[in-house]
């Protein structure tokens, strides 16, 4: 049996990333396909598949930022020839779930998200434009509504990394979902109980992080913030950073993982689909203060939710996107701090731990292809059931795409 993987691009070693690495380890013969990638940005893991990539990967090559090809997506994804294989697992959270497949063969998608910018995030990338270039991007991004909606028939059956992100499948694509976790490598992270003095974001340098909302919150706070990261909002926030903020770049993963062994607290302010970097946070035993909304209501245990669960809280949550209430946490959090215990934090994270994670992808794609009788013969269909993942949803029904080969 022949396997590909598909995903977007191939920049940067963030959760998505960890998704694909922990099945290359499963699967070491798949191939892997992405629009973008740069060499050696990524584990040696993923490095050391063949690696396909599409025209983007030209034009990338003169212009800072690949992202800006953003209409012309759609048209890469399908410059895959995805023929020859019997078995596409896409890691989707922009337009790889889209990739054409061979008559026949089964195409799973790890849905990370629906195209957050064209649908419900759209306010938050909007709001970074002015008029007429805002005017434009509302037309681009009918178009890709419009189209990753479509596409969705080009999919056999659907994971989704959370139930917070298998909801907005079925709001988006009218399908059902399985939810499996992402991995967290847990035995990257030490519990540590030193604190430097400093609060730490972990995060891309992209609107929908809410990085720009930390900095707000920390400029004349009294406190340290540390931001490790990179992305096209870099510049713009060390511009409105007071010295009290540091932003550091380049970091390896161990250096990630010191740091995060030695901060204070984890700060993530944006609402995520899931959100791996606060789950990384409590392996090292750090409290994290998050807004209250998406995947990190499934990854963390806040301190007043904890009484109605029974089990020991792991951080705070703040409930509006606002400097006051983000300060209003943390000053709560450094008063109730004793509360929440760094091996409860430990526990907690192991949940997710990333063989959990292996086996589970293993067993999912097992029953998938058991409804392949040809391929079925190349994979055993264990059942092994997830520790943490939804019972499977129903069979999707058989859906023909024109665009299929």
């Amino acid at each position: 049996m022949r396997i590909a993987f598909v995903c977007d691009w191939l920049t940067k070693m963030r959760g998505g990333e960890r998704c694909l690495e922990a099945m290359c380890e499963v699967y070491p013969d798949a191939d892997v396909f992405a629009l973008v990638h740069t060499p050696g940005s990524v584990s040696r893991t993923i490095e050391s598949h063949t690696i396909h990539t599409t025209s983007v990967q030209w034009l990338s090559r003169h212009s800072k930022d690949f992202r800006r090809y953003l209409p012309l997506f759609p048209h890469a994804v399908k410059q895959f020839d995805l023929t020859g294989y019997d078995l596409v697992l896409s890691f989707s959270h922009c337009v790889a779930k889209g990739a054409v497949v061979r008559h026949g063969a089964a195409h799973i998608c790890y849905c990370h998200t629906p195209m957050r910018y064209a649908w419900h995030m759209r306010d938050v990338y909007l709001a970074q434009l002015h008029w007429p270039r805002r005017r434009l991007a509302e037309y681009v991004l009918d178009y890709l509504k419009a189209w990753d909606s479509r596409t969705a028939t080009r999919v056999t059956s659907f994971i989704a990394n959370s139930k917070n992100t298998q909801q907005r499948i079925r709001q988006a694509y009218g399908r059902d979902s399985v939810v499996i976790y992402p991995p967290v490598d847990c035995a990257r992270f030490a519990v540590s109980s030193e604190d430097e003095g400093y609060y730490l974001m972990v995060s891309a340098l992209v609107p929908n992080k809410r990085v720009d909302l930390a900095v707000a919150a920390f400029r004349d706070f009294g406190r340290k913030l540390m931001v490790v990261g990179d992305g096209p909002e870099l510049d713009r926030l060390r511009e409105t950073a007071s010295d009290n903020i540091c932003f550091v770049t380049g970091l390896d993963d161990a250096e990630v993982a010191e740091r995060m062994q030695k901060c204070t607290a984890l700060l993530f302010p944006g609402e995520d689909d899931l959100g791996i970097v606060p789950l990384e946070a409590q392996a090292c035993g750090k409290a994290v203060i998050a807004f209250a909304k998406g995947g990190v209501l499934e990854t963390a245990r806040g301190l007043t939710e904890s009484p109605q669960t029974s089990l020991p809280p792991t951080g705070l949550f703040f409930h509006e996107q606002s400097v006051p209430a983000l300060r209003r946490c943390i000053m709560r959090f450094e008063h109730n701090r004793s509360k929440i215990s760094p091996q409860a934090c430990r526990d907690n994270a192991l949940r997710f731990d990333r063989p959990i994670y292996q086996q589970a992808m293993r067993d999912y794609i097992g029953r998938t292809l058991a409804d392949y009788p040809v391929l079925a013969k190349s994979e055993a269909a264990v059942s092994l059931p997830h520790p943490i993942a939804s019972e499977p949803a129903k069979k999707a029904p058989k859906l023909r795409d024109p665009e299929r080969v």
